[in-house]
């Protein structure tokens, strides 16, 4: 059973930048797809950025491009997420999923995940 946990989530001012980690334990990445999802007060779960075992990345929300950036260590069971520049609208709850075993490709809807952390709060305020 693979279990996650987010870190690095704090609050920052508009065009700082975070780094969050997600660690995995319980199982090991393997082939899965991971992702990383956020969450606004009011606003369903939507998927940011995606993973596969090989680094092939999906990207879901176009705000994003260009200033996030997903990342895995396959060895050290870990899963990144860089967020640059980062703005107001950017916050939220961000929580990180994994796919079952062997689901090696990417999805954006939340139903295909089947493991997820606890999340992490990302605040961007001046």
């Amino acid at each position: 059973q693979l279990q996650l946990v987010e870190s690095g989530g704090e609050l920052v001012q508009p065009g700082g930048s975070l780094r969050l980690s997600c660690a995995a334990s319980g199982s090991t990445l393997d082939y899965r797809a991971m992702a990383w999802f956020r969450q606004a007060p009011g606003t369903a779960r939507e998927a940011v950025l995606c993973v596969t075992r090989d680094g092939g990345v999906s990207a879901y929300v176009d705000s994003v491009k260009g200033r996030f950036t997903i990342s895995r260590d396959n060895v050290k069971n870990m899963v990144y997420l860089q967020m640059n520049s980062l703005k107001p609208e950017d916050s939220g709850v961000y929580y990180c999923a994994g796919r079952r075993s062997m689901e090696a490709m990417c999805r954006s809807n939340p139903e295909a995940y089947a493991y997820w952390g606890r999340g992490t709060q990302v605040g961007v305020s001046s």
